[in-house]
């Protein structure tokens, strides 16, 4: 199947207010002060040289029992000084943000405008902070950014703990405009900053024995709500995963930004990866852990609902869902508020297909690769 060729004005992009919430609209007053709390959590220099590892063995993968937490940053190195301007205290991954480039291949074009930023900040899914679409931007700030490592590890020759902005400086940034489209069936347009997935697996050599990749996300109960409740829908610390050619594939994109500066905390901030011809949910958020290895890892929802949520969980509208249809989809527009939206037909693998099915050639994608 062929895809419309894309071709979107930069003006056209959706908006940042827009993306950051899934649950429900949030007020203006509480979208400024979030993006205030982003320079503030951000602003720390970074003083490791680039490229360099941090010199520690990886621990050990956390119990899905009794996961570890993800040890928090004292709070001496999350605060910027009062005294310098916003413009002098910078790191290193805003320095390569300023000077990413902008994809000519994956734009907007006349069915695919920009989501507006405002919406796109303020209607998430972030369990972890609540599970109503506001929930995110209202309590993401809990979220220290910075110290932050990933570690990388399993089947591969050259693993090891990466400081998140040693790890990005190895790589260019892109901005690429990429459909997401949800299993709750709604759609935004998103421009991800980011860099191929592909890139950063080479880097740490994978093994020839190695056939899926397993990333785990951030586990804070301290400062994630949800994660500490009696009451949570789902177990923690939340888990994804990725055949080894799927995450090998130029599409799957390592992001670090969005609509031009670092990403808002309520969309993942600080690392998080975006497969964009899969249903949301398969776009972990928040990542510490990449592990190479040569079975295929458990993922948070298939264990919470293996009839709803596959291990693949490709955009294929031909399978149908208990609770969503997926034949067409709510998208959410450039112009006007939160819920100015139009409904349009949901494409095959979200519109990727000319470059993707090939993955699947042979699959039952209805009844079992799904």
């Amino acid at each position: 199947m062929k895809e419309k060729a894309r071709n979107e004005k930069e003006s056209q992009v959706t908006p940042q207010a827009i993306y950051q919430g899934r649950r429900r609209f949030v007020a203006t007053a509480a979208a400024v002060a979030g993006g205030a709390w982003l320079v503030n959590q951000y602003g720390l220099s970074s003083t490791k040289e680039k490229g360099q590892t941090v010199a520690q063995s990886p621990p050990p993968p956390a119990s899905p029992s009794k996961p570890a937490a993800t040890p928090s940053a004292p709070a001496s190195a999350t605060k910027k000084s009062a005294t310098q301007p916003d413009s002098v205290v910078t790191s290193g991954l805003d320095v390569r943000l300023a000077g990413h480039s902008k994809s000519t291949r994956y734009t907007e074009n006349a069915r695919d405008k920009t989501t507006p930023v405002g919406i796109a900040t303020t209607y998430n899914n972030f369990y972890e902070f609540g599970t109503d679409k506001s929930d995110p931007a209202r309590h993401a700030h809990r979220l220290t950014l910075r110290p932050w490592s990933v570690t990388i590890d399993g089947l591969c020759h050259r693993g090891g703990v990466f400081d998140i902005d040693d790890l990005v400086g190895a790589h260019a940034l892109e901005e690429r405009i990429y459909r997401l489209r949800c299993v709750e069936a709604w759609s935004m347009v998103i421009p991800w900053i980011g860099f191929e997935m592909r890139d950063l697996l080479k880097r740490v050599e994978p093994m020839a024995s190695a056939k899926y990749v397993a990333m785990q996300t951030v586990y804070r109960p301290d400062e994630m709500p949800q994660q500490r409740s009696l009451f949570r829908t789902i177990e923690y610390p939340y888990v994804e995963g990725l055949r080894l050619d799927e995450a090998m594939h130029p599409l799957t994109l390592v992001t670090v930004g969005m609509y031009g500066q670092r990403l808002y905390p309520q969309n993942g901030a600080p690392i998080k990866v975006v497969v964009p011809w899969k249903y949301g949910f398969k776009s972990p958020k928040s990542v510490v852990r990449i592990t190479l290895t040569d079975k295929q890892p458990p993922t948070t929802w298939n264990m919470q609902s293996a009839r709803e949520y596959g291990f693949y969980s490709n955009v294929y509208p031909a399978r149908s869902h208990p609770r969503w249809q997926q034949t067409s989809e709510r998208r959410f527009i450039s112009e006007g508020g939160l819920f100015n939206t139009k409904r349009i037909e949901t494409l095959p693998f979200n519109g990727y297909g000319s470059e993707v099915a090939h993955l699947y050639q042979g699959m039952d994608l209805i009844n079992r690769y799904y």
